[in-house]
């Protein structure tokens, strides 16, 4: 809200309902007095603030918190919604961001007055998530509510969230009807391609294309403008150079349309003069109530035969299928879309994002989230726009769907020199549900075992096949793919076997209960010959491979086996396929982590700290006390103080764990060995020295937080010490962690077994390291202006654990992905 908002809040007024006047201000309040509007709009934007949506240029909504005197902890909180546009959720929307500005500057409640016949505002404030204090009194209901978030409150929002895009979703890919802007009348061009595909291909609905003097378009009826058209139309294919787009957008909004897909090119990615147009796009679009595909994409498609919908650029689509496909690249997309055909992996849909600037494919994972049409989703990524919310959205999702995405392996720019590498960041997506890959090919490899076979219950693989070479290839290649091979594995039935003695080998195999997967190796005798009855041995592997419970993955190099049969070129594209599917079913069987309660934290106190033992300190956190002295008078005086024996270390941060470097004397006992001490480590390693008290001996362990381009804040666990250091052992989860990601990490690094009793020692207090990792956690997930956080060394021990040095970095808190209040 600002002053000069004064002359449209006043039109916006005169818009409500006499009803919605009343149940507002509690009385007709026909029109607003000069005083009240002045108040209105003038807001300070910390004690009273006030939002405005704007539909079509219009104000139609308007939120505002008061606080309730300085300084104080309550605001009371109000909306006021058009009545055209009520009933679509703006209300929530509002509270969203009211809720955050208010937490921001301190307020910590919202309190309300409703007039009890307004069930909608009711509505509104009961079904946030909030623990709501409800009062009548005075023909008033009083409410009152805590506004810092809560898994209900999240979750009320992610709900609202997941219903909202994959609603505007579900109309881009079934619409009712199709304009095509951009088709010329000769048939030549890329417009012209996307009106023949969509034609030819067997769209239910009526195709109109937009021409401004031709009266028919590829043999199809035309019309000047969308708005002209008699049918009804919900998307707008366009394929018109970017000088002119702002007056199609224009045009498809008038007509009511609710989505573009822009296939033309020339936007961001030209510079920043196409970047602008683009803006300007997605403004347009926004205020017409329309998402954009694109620009610069290949297009969508929907094979449901209902629907039948190819605006794309491809000719040809695969076959319908179970499989939704997301590309980030047009330029791929043809290839891609062929790939699939030719490896007859069926597609329930299919969208081509382009410079992606609006519809990504987090947008598609809340459609195919619940699409009963979609069984498994494949991703190719050259960006990630939002990870936060994909690894949030993936978790969920790949419970039920397994979700396989291919990306570079490279790290982002930006990414910390002592973040997780590349395998663990793998890793990381394997623990949200994602399968990530690093190639095209394995992107279809992976997913036709997904398409086409049951998950495997195990690591454990059965081999069968007719080569001993190649028999002995697939072991190895499914052991350095982390998968176990069965006892009495490989199985060779030999090169001159026939079909009924390979098949009993393979149904034998089938029916162990030590299997849980099957690779099969089909070859001929000698090179260029043919198997005798060929046909019946890939019947055999047919009966096996669409019968079972198991999933089946072969190499045959006699011939294309069967459709509905993962096949692979080598044995070594099968057992990596396999690996990637074995680690995600066993993910999936994995139970669920909570993210337990946590006592003694203070995140107020946290907000406001200034070095790492006050923060740490709010979430419970210990440091054990410090002295940084420069004299080694000042290290007696420090020594006596913090109570002796003492350690001295040089002060560097990164000399203060090297015993083997000299730069930390242990057990000082007295005033004159900590001063010979003092004089020591001066000389070596310069005059700053920490003095600090001697606690018990323990296994050092180091935990770090770090802000990742990718996954946003991350933990990483590993044990102290320059080995594990170089060899880079460390586990990462992301933030917030749950009690099983916790005890994870602590297992997880190499060197582990020295924290349960390795040759003899005594365990370490396991509880106490997970507990630790768990307050960690919470503090990354809750304060965006720590960038990063180290606690080096951690000593853990039988009894408990010792926090001897933290380090921390703030910044800029900005705005974190997947936080805050929703876009729309």
């Amino acid at each position: 809200m600002q002053p000069e908002d004064a002359p449209a809040v006043v039109e916006t007024h005169s818009r409500f309902s006499e009803r919605t006047r009343y149940l507002r201000y509690f009385s007709p309040y026909p029109r607003i007095p000069e005083r009240d509007l002045r108040r209105f709009v003038n807001v300070d934007h910390r004690d009273r603030e006030a939002f405005v949506v704007e539909i079509g240029g219009r104000i139609a909504a308007i939120g505002r918190y008061d606080r309730l005197g300085p300084d104080a902890g309550d605001a009371e909180v109000a909306f006021v919604v058009e009545d055209a546009y009520q009933g679509r959720g703006i209300g929530p929307l509002l509270m969203e961001y009211l809720a955050a500005a208010a937490r921001e500057v301190g307020i910590t409640r919202f309190v309300a007055e409703v007039l009890p016949a307004n069930a909608t505002m009711l509505r509104v404030f009961g079904d946030f998530g909030y623990e709501v204090e409800r009062r009548y009194a005075d023909g008033v209901v009083h409410l009152a509510f805590p506004i810092a978030p809560t898994e209900s409150s999240l979750e009320v929002q992610w709900r609202r969230e997941h219903r909202t895009e994959a609603r505007s979703i579900a109309r881009l890919l079934a619409p009712r009807g199709v304009a095509v802007y951009g088709a010329s009348a000769s048939g030549h061009g890329v417009g012209a391609a996307v009106l023949g595909h969509l034609r030819d291909g067997g769209f239910g609905g009526p195709v109109v294309p937009v021409h401004p003097t031709a009266p028919r378009v590829g043999g199809l009826p035309a019309v000047a403008r969308a708005r002209n058209a008699s049918a009804p139309l919900d998307l707008a294919v366009v394929a018109v150079p970017p000088d002119q787009i702002a007056a199609v957008v224009d045009d498809a909004s008038a007509a009511g349309l609710h989505a573009l897909v822009v296939v033309s090119a020339g936007f961001a990615e030209a510079g920043p003069a196409g970047a602008a147009i683009q803006a300007d796009l997605i403004r347009r679009a926004h205020a017409g109530g329309m998402r954009v595909v694109g620009p610069n994409c290949l297009g969508i498609a929907n094979t449901d035969p209902a629907v039948r919908l190819n605006a794309t650029l491809a000719p040809r689509l695969p076959a319908p299928g179970r499989v939704g496909f997301f590309s980030q690249s047009g330029a791929l997309g043809v290839a891609l879309l062929a790939e699939a055909d030719r490896r007859g992996l069926g597609l329930s849909t299919f969208v081509s994002a382009g410079n992606r600037a609006d519809v990504s494919g987090n947008d598609l994972l809340q459609y195919w989230r619940d699409d009963p049409s979609t069984d498994v989703i494949l991703l190719y990524l050259e960006s990630f726009g939002n990870p936060r919310k994909f690894a949030r959205l993936a978790r969920g999702i790949g419970r039920n769907k397994p979700i396989v995405a291919v990306a570079s392996p490279a790290r982002p720019p930006g990414s910390s020199e002592r973040g997780p590498d590349p395998a663990a960041v793998r890793a990381l997506f394997a623990r949200s549900g994602v399968i990530r890959v690093d190639t095209v090919g394995e992107l279809f490899d992976v997913g036709a075992l997904l398409a086409f076979q049951p998950l495997p219950g195990g690591r454990r693989v059965g081999i069968v096949g007719n080569s001993p070479a190649l028999t002995t290839l697939a072991r190895d290649a499914c052991v350095a793919a982390g998968l176990g091979v069965a006892d009495g594995h490989p199985r060779d039935v030999g090169p001159v076997a026939g079909a009924h003695e390979f098949g009993d080998a393979l149904a034998e195999a089938a029916v162990d209960p030590q299997v849980d997967a099957l690779v099969v190796v089909l070859a001929p005798p000698l090179p260029g010959q043919l198997v005798a009855d060929d046909a019946d041995f890939t019947a055999t592997i047919a009966s096996v491979a669409l019968s079972g419970d198991k999933p089946v993955a072969v190499t045959s190099l006699v011939e294309r086996v069967p459709a509905g049969i993962p096949a692979y070129p080598s044995v070594e594209e099968a057992a990596r396929a396999l690996g990637r599917v074995a680690s995600y079913a066993e993910w999936r069987r994995e139970p669920r982590g909570v993210i337990p309660p946590l006592s003694g934290v203070d995140t107020t106190r946290a907000s406001a700290a200034t070095d790492a033992g006050e923060l740490l300190a709010a979430y419970g956190i210990s440091l054990v006390p410090d002295a940084l002295v420069d004299s080694a008078p000042a290290a007696v005086t420090a020594a006596t103080t913090l109570g002796l024996p003492v350690a001295l270390k040089a002060a560097g941060a990164s000399l203060r764990h090297r015993i083997d470097l000299g730069a930390v004397r242990l057990n000082l006992r007295d005033g004159e060995a900590v001063g010979l001490a003092y004089a020591d480590l001066a000389a070596a390693f310069g005059p700053q020295v920490l003095v600090q008290p001697m606690v018990p001996a323990g296994v050092p362990c180091v935990i770090e937080m770090l802000e990742d381009p990718e996954f946003g804040p991350v933990i990483g666990f590993g044990l102290g010490g320059v080995a594990t250091e170089l060899l880079g052992d460390r586990a990462w989860r992301a933030a917030p962690l749950s009690d099983r990601a916790a005890a994870a990490l602590v297992d997880e690094p190499r060197a582990a077994p020295l924290l349960h009793g390795y040759r003899g020692a005594a365990p370490v207090d396991r509880a106490a390291l997970v507990d630790l990792l768990l307050r960690v956690g919470r503090l990354a997930d809750e304060q965006p202006r720590v960038r990063s956080l180290s606690l080096n060394p951690v000593l853990a021990r039988p009894d408990g654990l010792s926090v001897l040095h933290a380090s921390v970095t703030f910044g800029d808190p900005g705005t974190r992905p997947d936080t805050g209040p929703r876009h729309i």
